[in-house]
């Protein structure tokens, strides 16, 4: 495992194209959105799985670890989340062929109740930092003002108490004719020089260079201290993003309880991604004037803003407004183009991969 973990880290833009060619190449695959697509299916899951974990281990390199970048006995998050996301398309199409259409809900609702409960923890786990591209990549910007406290090193204060060297040193000898203290503060500088010179000069280096690699104390903050620190504003950001977490599960509920035809679930779902959007858009506006300061993000946190606005697209291909309007569209341009050498042909394939990629649920879950 290690020398494939090597192999992995040292081809990193092989390994990627790699993935690539193999992911669009699975949509090529006979059969694949018909109803015995399990096969093709499972191919899928295992090239997404295998994606997956080579993505882990090059995230995991080495000097990240040293960094302090990723924790190295953590739990793999990102890992678990893309794994489950691969087997649940899987899982979609085993239950709707073994169960039917009415109660593969069942098994895709306990799949995205386990998925929530992951990226709870790991929104809790990174100190209620955001969650990017749904929590499969780190968010460990080091220029993100996030809730996140850290101490500031180099101006804490001298502990008290301590009978050591400074105490000999700034207490002791202050008084010029106290001559047991500037004994006692001989002594003390004797046997530090002592034990300095004793130590060879590599351990010395080793001690000085773990000092440097020994990442910064992170104090995981806590709800009181996003209240006490951000006040109104880091509650209302920890709404929004528990209300972006749980918006998949209380959509595929919503469609287990009316069905995927009914408006009921569209809207419901159009409206928690509305309301977690707003809050995050309320929450990082700055206030003239005001006493509020709006909660900074980093690089990486603004792209994945416009990427969960760009997830509203995919209302666009969800039942009940895919039947009734976007498919009409689409059939529409089919026939317009239909005509056209090439351009037709391949119109009429990409028209097709959608039609049947709409089909599952878990390609146009957002999830």
């Amino acid at each position: 495992m290690e020398a494939y973990k090597r192999w992995v880290r040292k081809n990193k833009e092989f390994v990627h194209y790699l993935e690539s060619l193999t992911n669009w190449m699975t949509y090529l695959l006979p059969e694949r959105f018909s109803d015995s697509e399990i096969g093709p299916e499972a191919v899928t899951t295992i090239f997404g799985i295998i994606t997956a974990i080579n993505e882990h281990i090059i995230d995991t390199e080495p000097a990240q670890t040293i960094a302090g970048s990723v924790e190295p006995n953590s739990f793999p998050y990102p890992l678990c989340l893309s794994a489950i996301k691969d087997l649940e398309t899987l899982v979609e199409v085993v239950a709707q062929q073994y169960y039917g259409e009415d109660k593969k809900w069942n098994f895709l609702a306990v799949t995205e109740a386990t998925k929530v409960l992951v990226r709870l923890s790991l929104f809790w786990k990174s100190g209620y930092k955001m969650l990017l591209q749904g929590g499969e990549m780190p968010n460990d910007d080091k220029n993100s003002d996030n809730l996140t406290s850290q101490r500031q090193i180099g101006h804490l204060p001298q502990p008290r108490g301590h009978l050591g060297s400074g105490y000999m040193n700034n207490s002791l000898v202050q008084s010029p004719g106290n001559l047991e203290g500037k004994a006692l503060s001989a002594l003390s500088r004797f046997g530090e020089n002592a034990r300095v010179l004793s130590d060879p000069t590599w351990l010395r280096q080793v001690k000085h260079q773990r000092e440097i690699m020994k990442p910064p104390a992170v104090e995981r903050p806590t709800l009181l201290t996003v209240m006490s620190k951000k006040g109104l504003r880091g509650v209302m950001f920890l709404i929004g993003e528990i209300l972006f977490i749980a918006r998949p599960l209380i959509y595929v509920l919503c469609i287990r309880k009316y069905g995927i035809r009914s408006w009921n679930p569209w809207f419901l779902s159009l409206a928690i991604d509305c309301m977690s959007t707003s809050i995050l858009s309320l929450v990082t506006a700055s206030v003239v004037g005001g006493k509020e300061h709006a909660i900074h993000l980093s690089a990486s946190e603004k792209d994945e803003v416009r990427r969960r606005k760009l997830l509203f697209a995919l209302y666009l291909v969800r039942d009940p407004f895919f039947s009734k309007y976007t498919r009409l569209k689409l059939e529409r341009t089919e026939k317009i183009l239909e005509p056209v050498p090439i351009i037709g042909f391949l119109t009429a394939k990409a028209i097709e991969l959608m039609i049947g990629a709409q089909t599952r649920y878990t390609y146009t879950s957002g999830s």
